[in-house]
């Protein structure tokens, strides 16, 4: 996942190269842009909130996030059926 926060808004933008592109509104201070990539993701599957969570690179744009009731063809499948509509 690649994280663009302080955007204009949140959303998710699309592949960029072999990861995912996010844009949040929230700023990247104590954990907010985090926490609003967890929010998105979490809407944009269906899943709760909890079920989302930042695995690795917590501090830096390019981020590991864990979906902990889905594999990674799922998620896949998800990310791209809200892109696509």
């Amino acid at each position: 996942m690649v994280v663009s926060p302080g955007a204009r808004r949140t959303e998710l933008v699309g592949r960029q190269g072999d990861a995912w592109k996010v844009r949040v509104a929230a700023p990247p201070e104590r954990g907010r842009a985090n926490d609003a990539v967890c929010e998105l993701l979490a809407s944009l599957m269906g899943l709760r909130r909890d079920e989302v969570s930042i695995a690795a690179g917590g501090s830096g744009r390019r981020k590991v996030v864990d979906v902990a009731p889905l594999a990674g063809d799922a998620i896949e499948r998800r990310l791209a059926a809200a892109i696509d509509g």
